[in-house]
């Protein structure tokens, strides 16, 4: 179904009504990208796998980041997404195509709360007024919900109070886990939980992935996209294929989803994250899970790659958007690993860093891309190098 605001707002870049035509781009498109660096043989040869599409293309992203502000200079409240090629005006999303209506309708709730009470959003020149976003999770298994508002500092409690008190009433399909306030006086527009508190139930929901639970916290690390998350998960272990005795370096490695699911074939699995409370959250979830071979480490991935206590036989990366560091390559590189996984939200970086690990004697052997992102330009790419 096609969103009203589409060609207005700039999150989707396809109106929803075609997804066999909108993935069919995105892979020539991608296809065009890889091209030069892996050749005409490498797509022809079968080690080229295609391009695999969301579960669901509709109502699939499990968390939301929404705005405050207004649609024009001096217009009402409006609450959710920045209008294209515009820094400063926010388009109200009442019906947003890619999240559950439960989200669409706390958005509503919140917006109209707000706007009746005359309660002013953060202007970012002047550096006047309270509302900021409002952060919104939903476990794709369960439905819970959890609710994080962000404001400056301030914000009179009554008002939160009675705020919180219109969302209990609502009418959801799922259940509210928690309701959060973060206060957040920085200059920059960026979410930074300065303060973060708890206002009813929870700071936290649990989803589950390929069997496995997963606690998540307001600022945790996770897959937008649950189910697609398991077809790239699942798709990452067929490439590592990791035998019984192997050891894994899980690098980049979040709340630990990657190295958790595939702790159970190997001996010992290694994960690095420099957001310490994602390590955290992925030791937490370990305990949860039973997985007594899994050890999580809060540092960087280029200076703790000399820190492991044994050698790597396979190494999963899923590394941020620009990719990995040259230096961090030939550091890998002298790991020797069998295989290594290269996971990319970003196919540009991973088409990039390919030459680098060709050259070390790691090249190219299985090559697949998956659509977490429907409706928009973004797209995964995940890439089995091995040993020449």
């Amino acid at each position: 179904m096609s969103c009203p605001l589409f060609g207005r707002c700039g999150g989707c870049r396809y109106d929803g009504s075609d997804y066999s035509a909108e993935l069919a781009l995105k892979e020539e498109q991608l296809r065009r990208l890889f091209l030069p660096v892996l050749g005409e043989a490498f797509f022809s040869s079968g080690k080229y796998e295609g391009i695999l599409g969301s579960p669901t293309s509709s109502a699939y992203r499990n968390k939301m980041e929404f705005s405050f502000g207004n649609a024009e200079k001096d217009g009402p409240l409006t609450l959710g997404l920045h209008q294209k090629k515009s820094f400063f005006n926010v388009l109200s999303v009442s019906q947003c195509g890619i999240v559950h209506e439960d989200m669409n309708r706390i958005c509503r709730e919140t917006e109209a709360f707000f706007a009746e009470r005359g309660t002013p959003f953060y202007h970012k020149k002047s550096h006047s007024g309270f509302l900021r976003h409002l952060v919104l999770r939903r476990s794709e298994t369960s439905g819970e919900l959890l609710i994080n508002l962000v404001t400056a500092s301030g914000l009179k409690e009554q008002v939160l109070r009675d705020w919180c008190e219109a969302l209990m009433s609502a009418k959801l399909e799922g259940r509210i886990a928690g309701i959060l306030h973060t206060e957040n006086d920085a200059l920059s527009d960026a979410i930074i939980a300065e303060k973060t508190r708890i206002l009813f139930g929870e700071a936290k929901l649990t989803e589950t992935l390929l069997g496995l639970k997963f606690t998540i916290s307001p600022f945790s690390f996770f897959q937008t996209n649950t189910r697609g998350a398991e077809l790239l998960y699942e798709k990452a272990r067929e490439y590592i294929a990791v035998r019984e005795g192997s050891v894994v370096y899980d690098l980049y490695s979040g709340t630990g989803t990657i190295a958790q699911i595939l702790a159970p074939a190997a001996a010992r699995v290694y994960g690095v994250e420099i957001v310490a409370e994602a390590v955290e959250a992925a030791r937490e979830n370990a305990k949860i899970n039973g997985l007594t071979n899994c050890s999580f480490i809060a540092g960087d991935v280029l200076h703790e790659l000399e820190n492991f206590p044994e050698k790597a036989d396979f190494i999963v990366l899923d590394p941020p958007r620009d990719g990995i560091n040259p230096k961090a390559v030939s550091k890998l590189l002298r790991v020797n690993a069998e295989r290594i996984i290269y996971i990319s939200c970003k196919p540009s970086s991973l088409a990039r860093d390919i030459p680098a690990f060709a050259l070390g004697g790691c090249r190219a052997e299985r090559l697949c891309f998956i659509d977490m992102f429907p409706r928009t330009d973004n797209c995964e790419a995940i890439c089995l190098l091995s040993r020449t």
